[in-house]
């Protein structure tokens, strides 16, 4: 990432035309990609909407043994208000399946104090004898070989589900299916069957990541435009990579099978990104027989909010720095792949690039395309400007990526079909904000993600002190 700035702004004084031309390259294939990308949007767009109006749990009975089916359903919690898990356990009471298949568990950590045993206390009073079991955990702090985060505390509930309820019980490992979400997120009513049923149906259910697309809905009325926006860019990220399977890995709420959680040794708890590093820890123990299913079908989440604007701008920002600390995928990835001589070469070759291009495109294209395009004139030499290439490089990119507006105006579009429901203020002329809003999507691109994603790669670059841990985004109502 380094290299590339360093290089642009040598290259902009010793070559100017050289990289002039690059701009314009680089400019047409961002349109380029953003048109291809936008038809594997709108592919699974229309697939997750057909989805959604199937009863699942009536289609599921069609298939043998789904009676043996479990869902052990993790919901680690930090701070988050009893209103926010609340919200999360209706969803789960109101799931169209048997809660008899359904056993949660809820896992508060010891560092947080008593306020967080109060809240698991209050829901279990609401919520416990709704399902088959129901159990809460309190993850002790600062054991050895763990950093405070999301990994540590999700693989202290599994290992207690499997002692206290799974062992006992004497169900089979295989007939187990784990559900990690995050504890604002909200189930629709067809998310078990739908999970379950391609559990049944995929090819190799006990080497498979089930990935469902993270809508960040919640509270999208509340959140400041700045905010609403953003939400709306993992989504469609999520979207366009599940109709590339290929290329999917896990984010966020997943599910995976519980013997194969058991055979890997659970989640890794010296590393921040939990959420995605899972699917590595699969991928290289199971010798690169591993893929994530995509499962079309939502699951909403909070956008970023605070009670304060500052509040939410830093919210949004540490946020973006902690999914963009992700980048500790590729030397995890890589030095797997170093010592696992059992994985084919081009499935390595494969991953490297998609991973790196991707982060790397992360923290430099939104700089390349918005900022960095003028370093030629500004930089290059008094016969440069002179040339028919100086004068034309401006208006060819800017062309371009006005061009390229057309793709933030269907991301427009698509974000207010995705709306939840409207509250009872809501009127027509939100509409008209919410596509307006969508005018700041460059500037927020560049503050929001790309100086987050330079600020979390340049973090792990120089390790030690400067390394990142896990920091829990704030939920509030």
């Amino acid at each position: 990432m380094w290299a590339t700035f360093i290089l642009l702004f040598w290259l902009s004084f010793k070559a100017p035309v050289f990289v002039s031309v690059f701009f314009i390259l680089y400019s047409l294939f961002w349109l380029v990609r953003i048109v291809y990308l936008h038809f594997h949007l709108r592919y699974s767009f229309a697939k997750t909407s057909e989805n959604l109006k199937i009863n699942w749990f009536e289609k599921l009975q069609g298939i043998k043994n789904w009676r043996n089916v479990y869902h052990l359903v993790i919901l680690p919690m930090y701070k988050e208000p009893l209103s926010v898990v609340r919200e999360t356990f209706l969803t789960l009471r109101n799931s169209n399946y048997p809660k008899d298949k359904i056993i949660v568990v809820l896992g508060t950590e010891a560092r947080v104090g008593d306020e967080a045993v109060r809240t698991a206390g209050e829901i279990e009073r609401e919520f416990g004898r709704d399902f088959f079991r129901f159990l809460i955990t309190s993850h002790p702090a600062d054991l050895p070989g763990e950093i405070p985060g999301k990994g540590s505390n999700e693989t202290w509930m599994v290992k207690n589900a499997k002692e206290k309820i799974i062992d006992p019980l004497g169900l089979r490992y295989e007939d187990v299916v784990v559900s990690v979400l995050d504890v604002d997120t909200q189930l629709p009513p067809e998310f078990f069957g739908r999970l379950a049923h391609v559990f049944l149906t995929c090819e190799d259910p006990q080497h498979s990541s089930y990935q469902p697309i993270p809508l960040f809905t919640n509270n999208i009325y509340t959140a400041p435009p700045f905010s609403k926006v953003m939400s709306f860019f993992p989504t469609f990220w999520q979207m366009m990579q599940q109709s590339r399977p290929e290329q999917l890995s896990t984010f966020t709420s997943q599910a995976m099978p519980f013997k194969a959680l058991v055979e890997v040794g659970f989640w890794d708890t010296q590393y921040v990104s939990e959420d995605s590093l899972i699917f590595w820890k699969f991928y290289l123990h199971y010798d690169g027989n591993w893929r994530t299913e995509p499962l079309y079908f939502p699951v909403s989440m909070d956008a970023t909010h605070a009670p304060t604007f500052w509040g939410t701008v830093g919210n949004l920002y540490r946020q973006q720095r902690r999914w963009a600390w992700g980048s500790e995928n590729i030397p995890y990835m890589l030095s797997g792949f170093v010592k696992n001589k059992k994985i084919p070469f081009r499935k390595k070759a494969f991953w490297t690039f998609i991973f790196m291009e991707g982060f790397h495109s992360w923290g430099t294209a939104p700089f390349i395309l918005f900022v960095l395009g003028w370093l030629p004139v500004i930089l290059g030499n008094y016969e440069f400007g002179l040339t028919l290439v100086s004068y034309n490089v401006r208006r060819i990119v800017g062309f371009l990526l006005n061009f390229s507006v057309l793709g933030l105006f269907a991301s427009a579009v698509l974000s207010v079909v995705l709306l939840p429901p409207k509250p009872g203020w809501f009127r027509k002329k939100h509409y008209v904000f919410y596509f307006l809003y969508w005018v700041l999507a460059p500037v927020l691109i560049i503050v929001f993600s790309a100086v987050p994603a330079v600020e979390a790669q340049t973090r792990l670059m120089l390790g030690g002190r400067f390394k990142l841990g896990f920091w829990p985004t704030p939920k509030s109502r």
